[in-house]
């Protein structure tokens, strides 16, 4: 007998150890300024096709697992991939490095903002920032799109998400919406939102061989399940406690406790109930700020939901107590992000274990797409509620029995924010110039506006 061994015709590349894993991870959040889409596209060429952790075919399955859960679905996906190859360690890895970068941006931003933002520095550079920063998530948005919109049922989906999410459509039954539409399709026999195959070579062989520590234990759900779960809880119980139900990190710590929990359908839908919640239920910032907040978080490396950092700064920072106001800021900061991201850790740890099981599950399948097209939508929604305050200085929400939506007063239309918008969109669609760059020269030309008295 020929004892010889066929050498096979891919060669899957070994494991990463602790150390690339780290550096990697450091790259993704580095190369991630410029929101979800951007990030997203980051993963994928960095882990799908450079490096192969993990196939095209389970990087889109978990990205759907991850769209369904509360949160933001880029750290998910970043905690997921953590864990798939390096066990809980890993994704401790993944989802900490992925936030820290941007967290420590937002915070010195923040505290930039309340100290100087009305200077003429400060206006300067959020007038030339805000028409740049709807270019680039409307670039980052379609980016992301040609990857999650393969075919007409997936666009009819995402199109009515964003229909619904414009008239202020509670994100929850747009998700849940989202997803019966899915079931409905996959029962009817319809194979109207099955992924087509990979054909850029991302698929690993063996790509059915699960390690073992993805196969669901009962000790394992229940031991991380009282691990996460003490760890996210500890500070409102410990707040309420000792400081009572009103104070403002009380507040801060069960707003983001909420936020973490009802709001479904991604980074920008986290966004949106956040600012919906800080702005009409809380009153801790304006409308106006809260596209500040949004402007920077499209500046710093990481996922856009660091703008709930941003939002527990202010809140503290306004009502500091026996603190000093900064002091009180970077504590509703740290407060805000812990509620906000320690859940993307527990949902994981829960859930990863199932994910690859149900892999070839055709119903829960099709049921993920229609959420990941609905997210879509709902993305596109927050560049809309965006473009509107940048482009108009005031607008008023107008409310029609049980929809509402926002309408710009059209004398306080600002031409020359549309000129900005314009020039940003030939810059990063026409010549691809990157994020940093565009964001450096759009708030120059800002400041030369301001300098020129063009606009106050």
């Amino acid at each position: 007998m020929d004892a010889r061994v066929e050498k096979p015709l891919y060669d899957a590349p070994a494991p990463a150890g602790l150390r690339e894993a780290f550096t990697t991870w450091a790259q993704v959040s580095a190369a991630g300024i410029g929101g979800a889409a951007v990030q997203l596209a980051t993963m994928h060429r960095l882990l799908v096709q450079r490096k192969r952790w993990i196939s095209e075919e389970r990087f889109f399955h978990a990205l759907g697992y991850c769209i369904a859960l509360p949160g933001p679905e880029t750290q998910q996906l970043a905690v997921y991939i953590g864990w798939l190859a390096h066990r809980m360690i890993g994704g401790i890895i993944a989802g900490g490095l992925f936030i820290l970068p941007g967290a420590v941006c937002m915070m010195a931003l923040s505290a930039g903002y309340v100290t100087g933002a009305d200077s003429p520095v400060g206006q300067a550079i959020f007038l030339g920032i805000r028409p740049a920063i709807l270019a680039i998530m409307l670039e980052a948005i379609v980016r992301f799109g040609r990857h999650v919109i393969y075919n007409k049922w997936m666009g009819a989906l995402a199109l009515a998400a964003f229909v619904a999410a414009f008239f202020k459509i509670a994100f929850a039954i747009i998700v849940m919406t989202a997803a019966a539409v899915g079931v409905g399709l996959a029962l009817s026999g319809l194979p109207g939102l099955a992924r087509p195959a990979a054909t850029d070579g991302a698929v690993m062989p063996g790509d059915d061989a699960l390690p073992d520590h993805t196969q669901p234990r009962l000790k394992h759900f229940v031991r991380a399940l009282a691990f996460w779960l003490v760890l996210w809880l500890a500070p409102p119980i410990v707040l309420v406690a000792t400081l009572g139900a009103q104070d403002v990190f009380t507040q801060i710590s069960l707003l983001f406790g909420k936020v973490a929990l009802m709001a479904v359908g991604g980074d920008y839908a986290v966004v949106a109930y956040a600012a919906q919640q800080a702005i009409e239920s809380y009153h801790w910032l304006s409308a106006r700020e809260m596209q500040a907040a949004v402007a920077m978080g499209e500046m710093v490396p990481g996922t856009i939901m660091i703008v709930t950092q941003f939002i527990g700064f202010v809140a503290a920072y306004r009502h500091p107590g026996m603190l000093a106001p900064l002091a009180a800021g970077a504590l509703g900061g740290l407060l805000a992000t812990w509620m906000t991201f320690c859940p993307c850790f527990l949902w994981i740890s829960l859930i990863a274990p199932f994910i690859e099981g149900l892999r070839r599950h055709a119903l829960l399948n099709s049921t993920l797409a229609a959420v990941t097209a609905a997210a879509v939508g709902m993305i596109l929604n927050l560049s809309a509620w965006f473009g509107v305050r940048t482009l108009f200085h005031t607008v008023e929400h107008v409310h029609r029995g049980v929809v509402g939506f926002d309408r710009p007063i059209m004398s306080s239309f600002e031409p020359w924010a549309l000129a900005l918008f314009i020039g940003a969109l030939v810059a990063v669609f026409g010549f691809k110039i990157g994020t940093v760059r565009t964001l450096m020269i759009s708030a120059a030309v800002g400041g030369v506006l301001y300098a020129l008295g063009v606009t106050g």
